[in-house]
């Protein structure tokens, strides 16, 4: 995202503050002093699949992205909430509501949101070619295709 900005001239920085493996309990606990460290203009939330992976209730996710939005929201910050999708063996009923559940939060909070980080790569042709070993990480070779699923709402977010 970094170079993108760069190419297209854009003035901004990226600050990444992830944390792989990383739930929405661990992204609110950490999200208050990285608002204080780097007074962001924007924060993109990606969070909440990890919370699925472990069977956490999603009321509580819900919760956690909820406040991590209106904590961004109250430090000045645009808030984009990219949603995830579950694999297909945690049930139909679960994947609706988890995948639901960014919907009602930006909708709630008036955040932008990208309904699916990973379209077109887990849902695509070359699904089984974009993922680590473990199915469920995408690889180095998927990075351009997330980055494009991302960055038409960052670009109007940052105009």
């Amino acid at each position: 995202m970094q170079r993108r900005l760069a190419q297209e001239k854009i003035p901004a920085q990226v600050i990444n503050a992830s944390i792989s493996g990383d739930t929405t309990s661990g992204g609110r606990s950490r999200l208050p002093a990285l608002l204080t460290q780097h007074k962001p203009t924007v924060v993109i939330i990606e969070l909440g699949g990890n919370d699925a992976l472990r069977g956490l209730p999603l009321q509580m996710t819900q919760d956690n992205l909820q406040a991590m939005t209106r904590m961004a929201q109250a430090a000045g910050a645009k808030v984009m909430l990219i949603g995830m999708q579950v694999p297909p063996n945690y049930g139909q009923d679960y994947a609706q509501k988890f995948a639901a559940t960014f919907v009602t939060v930006a909708k709630a909070g008036k955040a932008t949101l990208v309904p699916f980080l990973l379209k077109d790569v887990a849902d695509g042709p070359n699904a089984a070619q974009l993922f680590q070993n473990d199915r469920i990480h995408p690889n180095e070779a998927a990075h351009p295709l997330i980055l494009n699923n991302v960055w038409p709402t960052v670009k109007k977010l940052i105009a």
